[in-house]
């Protein structure tokens, strides 16, 4: 499985094994776990962040995580998204501060 990541003017092509959505479930609910309890996103605070919300946090994170070169998170974390949004192709992470405008491509 692929997942296209653009931080700016950059792509970064992210190949998630199929295997690792069954494989990570301990990571996947251990996120869940911190935003069932809610989220600040950017200004405002979210009580029960929807799936898309959750997905918008975890590509926050993908961002600091490529900026860290820390790549095993980065490919959790992209299999997060695609276990939660399995329709989504691409993600266009903001780098404005604003997590809320990170956007998902279908297709």
């Amino acid at each position: 499985m692929n997942l296209k990541v653009t931080i700016g003017e950059t792509t970064y092509p992210v190949e998630i094994p199929e295997n690792m959505l069954a494989g990570a479930e301990n990571f996947f609910e251990k996120l869940n776990r911190d935003m069932d309890k809610g989220w600040q996103m950017s200004r405002r605070w979210v009580e029960n962040p929807s799936p898309e919300q959750r997905c918008q946090i975890v590509a926050d994170r993908v961002l600091t995580a490529i900026h860290q070169g820390n790549h095993a998170f980065v490919g959790l974390a992209c299999a997060y998204i695609l276990k939660y949004l399995p329709e989504v192709k691409a993600v266009y992470i903001d780098t404005e501060g604003d997590m809320t405008q990170t956007t998902f491509e279908t297709g």
